[in-house]
């Protein structure tokens, strides 16, 4: 869930837009301190003085990098709500989508876990956009997971906020266990493990 939402977009210049698209990559490529306005220029092909005129600090540039990313996480969720009328199909179907994603490598990975991971060395107000992040997925899944169990096609073994939480840890470690054996597949096989555990048998 981290394709640019093309409403968050439009307030951005198409330049700016294209700083923010490569600033994604990059944070993705190897988190905030992986890259500078320097790597972003050649990219774009623009001094760095154009960057800082959009984005007069690299904070500035993660932090708006990460709304658009929450922005778009936010209508991929509605679209999956609205799509899926099954509980545990939608969470199977959110686990895909980043199945996908990975193995395309188009993201490789979700960029709030990899900000997550560097908290609280990153700016505040990127810390508070990528908190903001884990907050919303969790409350998603809650609900979701409290729907599941109130229709009998999933089985909880805890609370729905506890076990949200299980599952975005579950999820997200993933991802960076996929990243850290350099093999997409493994990501697919604990994602469909923390899904198969919430079957209600």
């Amino acid at each position: 869930m981290s394709q640019h939402d093309p409403e968050t977009s439009m307030q951005y210049s198409p330049k700016a837009q294209e700083i923010i698209q490569r600033a994604n990559e990059l944070i993705a490529a190897g988190g905030y301190n992986g890259f500078s306005y320097a790597d972003i220029a050649e990219l774009v092909e623009v001094r760095k003085a154009s960057i800082h005129h959009h984005f007069p600090s690299k904070a500035d540039l993660v932090k708006a990098t990460v709304v658009v990313h929450r922005n778009a996480t936010r209508a991929g969720l509605q679209a999956l709500d609205d799509a899926v009328p099954d509980a545990l199909d939608r969470l199977v179907a959110y686990t895909r989508f980043w199945a996908e994603c990975i193995e395309k490598a188009s993201p490789p990975i979700c960029i709030c876990a990899l900000l997550a991971a560097e908290l609280p060395s990153v700016p505040a107000e990127v810390a508070e956009e990528v908190k903001g992040h884990f907050d919303e997925l969790h409350a998603w899944i809650a609900s979701t997971l409290d729907e599941g169990a109130s229709k009998g096609v999933i089985e909880l073994r805890d609370s729905p906020a506890s076990e949200a939480v299980t599952f975005v840890a579950s999820i997200h470690g993933a991802m960076l266990a996929a990243r850290a054996a350099g093999e997409a597949s493994l990501f697919w096989t604990i994602a469909r493990t923390a899904t198969d555990r919430l079957k209600a048998s």
